[in-house]
């Protein structure tokens, strides 16, 4: 988010002075900490603030609620999860020191984001509450999605508590009939007969039980309006004439109330109330900006004393705020005010201290209430850079509509800032028009026609660099149109505009022409584009996206089966981070680091090196999953699916499949090895055929389809299955799949991808041996044996062991006896020694569901003194994989948390000393 937290949004309410207890509320707060939401829903001025601010105080062990006052300036759901994640930091400062880094660059919450929050909630041993007051004011699709997300994966220990006008747009239905929802409403809130004259009474109001009858029936027990009526009360005489023309709508009574309360004010209160009633925040050097006089601080803390509806924000007294319903009838007044000064003139004042106090979007907010858009925008300009850097393109989309057009023409800058926005928001139906205009305005400064409209630019060295931004924001937009001889003939233009020294449109612009390159399949111009752009974002100091990059042109390496480049590709880079840091803290690893190491796992895995891929995987665990790029969630989990494949514990690896698939984020890169597709393999190799045929079904997959690069990786998958059903008996599948081979084969020979013909070479070959093609299939293993024995491919032969002994039979003698037949043959049989067997030996398990092989160990782990993220690295798992296994340990040995659990598997002689 862009300018620092407002840490007074995070405090709780103090409650005031003479605040009446309400044990009855508090007792339904207390019922909703057993759920996990707990919504406090009605209209203004019903005490909602003030209900849980007293819970809190009273009934919530200190330190263990994490409070957030939420405003109009947090519908972006970056600056939202900002506040979140460090208000819930409070509790618990692990909470931000993994989750924090995983926003940073992120234009919104990324499923990492949120599945790290909620790990790092399920490791609490205590329990948290989170408050989200007037959540109605950020409440948006984006927010709603992302908090559902958590609401459905929140564990026990966390609570969520929604202080709002409206219902918010989450299941509420689900929730309710699950039991996982306790509702606050409007009329739970009204204060009873009782409260109102226990409240009255400790106001300093002692009316008549008729009058009092009168005061409670008017307001319905509304809590604004109570306190409007305490104050209109005091010190007078007529009050049977008050209550008689006390009558109305709860609209009229507050219009009434206020008036009657502010007509007691003196002049220069009335006006400091009327001047920044504008203000969502109040502190007393902004109250002084505004009003023009000096005091505001001690104003406001006369305020509260008097109890004219403004609420402290922290515990200093320096930031408060008004009741939202007093500041709404304020506002009105002020507006039909002769007397007063131009609500334009006061949002003007507020937007000069905002950009002088360095917060661009309250400053753009006011310049914008003021009716002044030249303003706002050059403010909008100014901060464009930081928000697109900070990834904050949704506050960047509602800006777009903000500004008129006119006042837009004159400002290239700004113009290009909305496109990026836009681009980045994926937003992009308006951007070749904006494009366009941008262009022609750009022709007239070229030319400096004098009689042309006057241009302005907040930032003149950015001038020369719009030409070349242009072509870049046209060769993106091309690329997501498809239109790929477009990119490449807008890259050459922007590189040809851009200044030498303009590093990031240039990497940009390579980046862009290795994209369209590698939709196309041809992965060596791929790989020359990107190392281009390596270049320029090394020029310019963006070494995150470098290590971004680094993982592209790995992957291509292997592609093309040059294993021994992708490992020294991503060695070089992960050396550049040794410069910028020697500690292991994820604050000071550079963003990609753990990339690095989930790429020589990868390519590890390819040569059976099964020891280095885990180490190189338990490395990535340490740093931390903020450590890695947006993609990182998802591919760490791949990989560490194949590990645990590789092994031989494929129901795991399923495990972690799905957790890659629901963390996939997309992006511009194409997805040529979708998660689903590798998933699918597993299935294969464990026989589940119907299921795979389903998958291919689903995904439209036939062996007539046309032969694309973006989706060989399914392709591959499929003849895989046709080969599995071949072998079940349906012989008519080799028909099928033998064409569908050589045209695979074809393909990737002539795309360079040697790596990947391997692969097809190897399907080739178990596929000729299943027609009875011995000659054939000598021929296909020789030429997979040539193209993998420099580079020590080996995951292509285990993916298919069972067959390869019969295959090496086909073999000359002297070729059976090469080195790398061998080293195959090893690797696709492995050998247990005894003494191992016997002690992975299951002991006798007194229990009606006993558990597995898998559930012991991580019994046997649950003994040790290993947290659950270190229990995750010594196993190769994810900590979710973990928790999965953990739970199923509980339920099998009957309890609930793992002190119980060691000790039921001692009583049951689970647990060996050497165990323990």
């Amino acid at each position: 988010m862009t300018g620092p937290l407002l840490t007074t949004k995070m405090f709780v309410p103090r409650p005031k002075a003479g605040t009446l207890v309400r044990a009855r509320v508090s007792d339904l707060l207390d019922q909703g900490v057993s759920t996990k939401l707990t919504l406090v829903a009605a209209q203004a001025g019903f005490g909602k603030t003030t209900a849980l601010a007293n819970w809190v105080h009273q009934r919530c062990a200190p330190g263990l609620v994490a409070w957030l006052s939420l405003d109009s300036g947090d519908t972006d759901p970056a600056t939202f999860w900002t506040y979140v994640v460090t208000a819930l930091s409070a509790t618990n400062p692990d909470i931000g020191s993994g989750v924090l880094p995983l926003l940073e660059g992120a234009g919104r919450p990324t499923p990492a984001m949120l599945t790290e929050l909620l790990n790092r909630l399920a490791e609490l041993e205590h329990d948290v509450v989170l408050v989200l007051d007037d959540y109605h004011l950020a409440d948006g699709p984006d927010i709603a999605e992302a908090v559902t997300f958590l609401l459905t994966h929140l564990p026990p220990q966390a609570h969520l508590v929604l202080s709002t006008r409206t219902d918010p747009s989450l299941p509420l239905s689900r929730l309710r009939a699950r039991g996982e929802l306790v509702e606050i409403r409007a009329a739970d809130l009204r204060f009873t007969n009782a409260e109102a004259t226990s409240y009255l009474h400790g106001a300093g109001v002692d009316l008549d039980p008729p009058e009092a009858a009168i005061l409670e029936s008017r307001t319905e027990g509304w809590a604004a309006a109570l306190q409007l009526a305490v104050l209109s009360l005091q010190d007078r005489t007529d009050v049977a004439d008050f209550l008689a023309d006390f009558a109305g709508d709860d609209r009229f009574i507050v219009d009434y109330l206020v008036e009657e309360v502010l007509s007691r004010q003196p002049r220069d209160v009335r006006e400091f109330l009327l001047r920044t009633s504008i203000l969502e925040r109040l502190t007393g050097p902004l109250c002084d900006a505004v009003t023009g006089h000096t005091g505001g601080g001690d104003t406001l803390q006369q305020l509260e004393r008097e109890n004219l509806f403004v609420i402290p924000l922290d515990a200093r007294r320096q930031w408060y705020r008004y009741h939202h319903l007093f500041a709404d009838v304020l506002r009105a007044h002020a507006a039909t005010d002769p007397a007063g000064t131009p609500l334009a003139t006061l949002h003007l004042r507020a937007s000069a201290w905002y950009d002088a106090d360095e917060r661009p979007v309250p400053a753009v907010r006011h310049a914008l209430s003021a009716g002044d858009p030249a303003r706002a925008a050059a403010l909008m300009e100014t901060a464009m850079p930081r928000l697109l850097r900070d990834r904050q393109e949704a506050t960047i989309v509602r800006w777009v509509d903000a500004v008129p057009a006119d006042v837009v023409s004159s400002r290239p800058a700004l113009a290009m800032g909305f496109i990026a926005g836009l681009m980045a928001h994926n937003d992009v139906s308006s951007v070749p028009a904006r494009l366009d205009e941008l262009d022609a305005l750009l022709a007239r400064l070229a030319a400096a026609r004098a009689a042309e409209p006057v241009v302005l630019v907040e930032d003149p060295t950015e001038v020369p660099r719009l030409p070349g931004k242009v072509q870049l924001y046209r060769a993106a937009y091309a690329l997501v149109t498809e239109d790929l001889d477009g990119t490449q003939r807008h890259v050459a233009l922007a590189t040809a505009a851009a200044a030498p020294d303009d590093h990031p449109t240039r990497a940009g612009a390579w980046g862009l022409s290795g994209l369209a390159h590698w939709r196309l399949g041809d992965i060596e111009a791929t790989h020359q584009c990107y190392s281009r752009c390596v270049e320029e974002l090394l020029q310019a100091g963006h070494l995150s996206d470098v290590l971004g990059c680094t993982t592209t042109l790995a992957d291509i390496r292997i592609t093309q089966g040059r294993l021994s480049d992708a490992t020294r590709t991503l060695q070089r880079t992960l050396a550049l981070t040794t410069t910028t840091t020697t500690t292991t803290t994820t604050e000071a690893v550079p963003r990609g680091t753990a990339d690095m190491h989930a790429g020589l796992a990868g390519v590890a895995l390819e040569r059976g090196q099964l020891d280095d891929a885990e180490s190189h995987l338990r490395r990535a665990q340490e740093l931390g999953e903020a450590a890695g790029m947006p993609q990182h969630a998802s591919q760490v989990r791949v990989t560490m699916a194949l590990a645990r494949a590789a092994r031989g514990d494929v129901n795991e690896a399923l495990t972690l499949l799905e957790e890659a698939e629901r963390l996939y984020v997309p992006d511009f890169k194409p997805d040529v090895r979708p998660v689903h597709a590798t998933r699918a393999r597993l299935l294969i190799g464990q026989g589940r055929l119907d299921e795979a045929r389903a998958w291919a079904a689903t995904h439209q997959l036939r062996p007539d389809d046309e032969l694309t690069y973006v989706r060989e990786h399914e392709h591959i998958t499929l003849a895989t299955l046709l080969l599995a059903e071949s072998r079940g008996g349906q012989a008519q599948h080799l028909d099928e799949l033998r064409p569908f081979l050589a045209r695979l084969h074809a393909a990737s020979d002539a795309g360079g991808r040697h790596g990947t013909l391997v692969e097809i070479a190897v399907l080739e070959a178990c596929a000729a041996l299943a027609a009875g093609d011995h000659q054939e299939a000598g021929d296909h293993l020789r030429l997979a044996l040539r193209l993998s024995g420099p580079e020590r491919f080996t995951r292509p032969f285990t993916d298919h062991a069972g067959d390869l002994p019969r295959l090496v039979q086909l073999l000359t003698p002297e070729e059976q006896q090469s080195a790398w037949v061998g080293t195959l043959l090893a690797a696709c049989t492995p050998e247990v020694p005894p003494t191992a067997q016997a002690r992975v030996r299951p002991p006798r398990q007194d229990l009606v569901d006993p558990l597995s092989q898998r559930e012991l160990e991580v019994l046997r782990l649950l003994a040790t003194d290993l947290s659950g993220p270190e229990l995750a690295r010594h196993l190769v798992v994810s900590l979710n994989t973990v928790r999965t296994h953990t739970r199923n340990v509980y339920g099998k040995l009957g309890v609930s948390g793992r002190r119980a659990a060691v000790s039921r598997a001692r009583e049951l002689n689970l647990l060996s000393r050497q165990d323990e």
